[in-house]
C-alpha cells in the first residue's frame, strides 16, 4: 500500500477493538506508516457504536476483552448491513478459536504478537480483506445491474406478448365478423377453422404475459384453456361432444407449445366434425404424458374411424398443417389402425435441437 501517511483522506480507516490501550497505541503508530489510520474502542459496545457511525473500512477485533470475547461481538458486526471486513486477532494458538471466528463471519485471523513482522502481516491481511470486500461489492453491484436488466427485459417481453395476443385477438374478431357476413357454408367453415387456429396461437401469448412466464408455458394448463375454448365454440345440438383432457404437468418452450397447440386443435376439430353422426354425443380424449425426455400426445375418439390414405373430406389444409407441424417438431406422428375409432399419436423429444 503506497498511501501517504500525511494525507488523512488517503488513509484506510481501521477500528481496533481491544481492552489493551498500550497495544492500541502501538497499533496506531505501526499501521500509520503503512497507510492505515487506527481508531481504538476499548470494548464491544464502544466498537459497535463507532461502526454505527460509519466511515470504518476494516476492523481488527481482539479475542480476549475485559468482560467478553471477540466471539461475542463478531456476530453483531456480521449482522450489520454492508459491514466492513474483520480480522480476528488472538494470542492463543488454539485453532478452534480461529475456526469459530471464521464461521462467525471474520475474513481472516492473526496470531497476535508484538513484532514488526506482525504488523507487516496484519497490514497485508487487511489489504487482502479489503480487496475481497471490494470484489464482493462490485459483484453484488454487477448482479444488481443484471437483475434490473433482466426485469426490464421480462417487462418488455411481457408487453410484447400482450400486444401480440391483442393483435391476434383483433384478427380473430375480424375473421368472425367476416364469417357472419358470408352465406357460403364452405367459406364460413374455413373462416371458423382459421379463427380457431389464430386463437390457439393467441392463447399461448396470453398465458405468457398473464403468468409472467418467459420463453416457456405450462403445457397442461395451456391445453386445458385451449380445449375449453374449442369445446365452447364447436359444441351445439348437432355436435354435442365433450373433450376430456388427461395431462401431466410439463413445462415446454413457447415455440413447441404453439406447434403442439395447432396440432391438437386440428385433431380435435376433425374429431368434432367427422367422428360421430349428427346429434349423437361423443367423447374426444386428449392425453399427454412424459417418460424421461420423451413427450407423447394422443388425440382419440370412439367414432367412425379415419383412413389417412382416403381423400380429404374438406380442403385438405388441415392434413397439410398437421404434416408440417409434426415435421417441425421432428416428431413421430401416426394413426393407430387397430383403434376402434380414430387415434392419432405424436411422440417427440423435449430437448430436440437444444
Amino acid at each position: 500500500m503506497s498511501n501517504s501517511s500525511g494525507d488523512a483522506d488517503a488513509l484506510i480507516h481501521i477500528l481496533y477493538i481491544d481492552d489493551d490501550e498500550e497495544l492500541a497505541l502501538l497499533m496506531q503508530k505501526n499501521l500509520l506508516r503503512r497507510g492505515f489510520s487506527v481508531e481504538w474502542a476499548e470494548n464491544g459496545a464502544a466498537g459497535l457504536a463507532r461502526l454505527g457511525e460509519g466511515g470504518i473500512d476494516a476492523v481488527v477485533l481482539d479475542h480476549v476483552l475485559a468482560d467478553e470475547t471477540g466471539l461475542d461481538i463478531l456476530p453483531c458486526i456480521a449482522a450489520m448491513p454492508d459491514h466492513p471486513p474483520v480480522i480476528y486477532a488472538t494470542g492463543s494458538d488454539d485453532t478452534s478459536i480461529a475456526v469459530a471466528a471464521l464461521k462467525a463471519g471474520a475474513d481472516d485471523y492473526m496470531l497476535k504478537e508484538i513484532s514488526a513482522d506482525y504488523f507487516d502481516l496484519l497490514a497485508a491481511a487487511l489489504e487482502q480483506a479489503l480487496e475481497r470486500a471490494r470484489f464482493r461489492r462490485e459483484t453484488a453491484q454487477a448482479q444488481e445491474v443484471i437483475r434490473q436488466q433482466r426485469d426490464l427485459a421480462e417487462m418488455l417481453l411481457t408487453e410484447v406478448n400482450h400486444r401480440i395476443a391483442n393483435s391476434l385477438g383483433l384478427v380473430g374478431a375480424l375473421i368472425r365478423m367476416q364469417s357472419s357476413m358470408t352465406k357460403d357454408q364452405v367459406a364460413i367453415d374455413a373462416l371458423h377453422e382459421t379463427q380457431m387456429r389464430i386463437n390457439a396461437i393467441a392463447s399461448v401469448h396470453r398465458r405468457l404475459y398473464t403468468n409472467r412466464q418467459i420463453g416457456s408455458v405450462q403445457l397442461d394448463e395451456y391445453l386445458n384453456s385451449l380445449l375449453t375454448e374449442l369445446e365452447a365454440s364447436m359444441r351445439d345440438d348437432k355436435r354435442p361432444h365433450r373433450i376430456v383432457l388427461t395431462a401431466e404437468p410439463v413445462n415446454l418452450a413457447t415455440d413447441k407449445v404453439i406447434t403442439l397447440g395447432l396440432i391438437v386443435s386440428e385433431l380435435v376439430t376433425n374429431a368434432f366434425k367427422y367422428a360421430y353422426p349428427d346429434s349423437v354425443p361423443g367423447e374426444i380424449r386428449v392425453l399427454v404424458d412424459q417418460t424421461d425426455e420423451i413427450l407423447r400426445v394422443i388425440v382419440e375418439d370412439d367414432g367412425a374411424g379415419f383412413d389417412p390414405s382416403s381423400p380429404a373430406r374438406g380442403t385438405g389444409l388441415g392434413t397439410r398443417i398437421l404434416t408440417a407441424m409434426a415435421a417441425s417438431l421432428k416428431s413421430d406422428f401416426a394413426y393407430d389402425p387397430g383403434h376402434d375409432g380414430t387415434k392419432a399419436t405424436l411422440v417427440f423429444s423435449l430437448h430436440e435441437g437444444k
